[in-house]
């Protein structure tokens, strides 16, 4: 797996002055280093050998999830996949964790793997007259209670995996 830091750093725990220096500036943060020896230590197992041709891009934390974002190049991975993989890394860190993968850019993909199992019912794209562009996803009201953490969380998770303004709306 490509990881930002040194493995050798990674796997023994003490950091080297570079990526001593990507942390303290917080291009990676301090809650990322257990996550990335997670990870460097269940690509050797044969069920997750998909992560040996993967890319570690970040991992966010919000209440009491964390969402980690990979960009896995297996054609074969699916979401099922990446669910076993987020309840393992689940079990090594103490802390539930949903896996999203983002070699797809397409902002109905990313929603839906991010806010699973509720259900996305439409993305629109509405266009501002100050010239930005802003997404709306659309999900339906009775899906509310499926949510894995608040809107306003999720929308801004969104919004940093895309680079774009994301919101969620829920459909009367």
């Amino acid at each position: 797996m490509k990881i930002p830091l040194d493995y050798l750093c990674v796997k023994t725990g003490v950091l080297c002055p570079r990526c001593q220096r990507l942390v303290d500036t917080g291009v990676v943060k301090g809650y990322e280093v257990p996550v990335m020896r997670a990870l460097l230590e269940l690509e050797d197992r044969p069920d997750f050998k998909y992560l040996k041709d993967s890319t570690y891009v970040k991992a966010l934390k919000l209440n009491d999830v964390m969402i980690l974002i990979v960009e896995v190049k297996d054609p074969d991975v699916r979401p099922k996949d990446l669910g076993r993989l987020g309840r393992m890394l689940s079990s090594k860190l103490n802390v539930k964790v949903r896996v999203i993968n983002r070699v797809t850019g397409n902002i109905r993909e990313l929603a839906r793997q991010l806010i699973y199992p509720a259900r996305v019912a439409g993305v629109n794209t509405l266009w501002l007259p100050d010239g930005s562009v802003e997404h709306i996803v659309r999900i339906p009201k009775g899906d509310l209670r499926y949510l894995p953490a608040r809107m306003a969380s999720l929308e801004e998770v969104l919004s940093k995996i895309t680079g774009m303004s994301v919101r969620i709306r829920v459909e009367y």
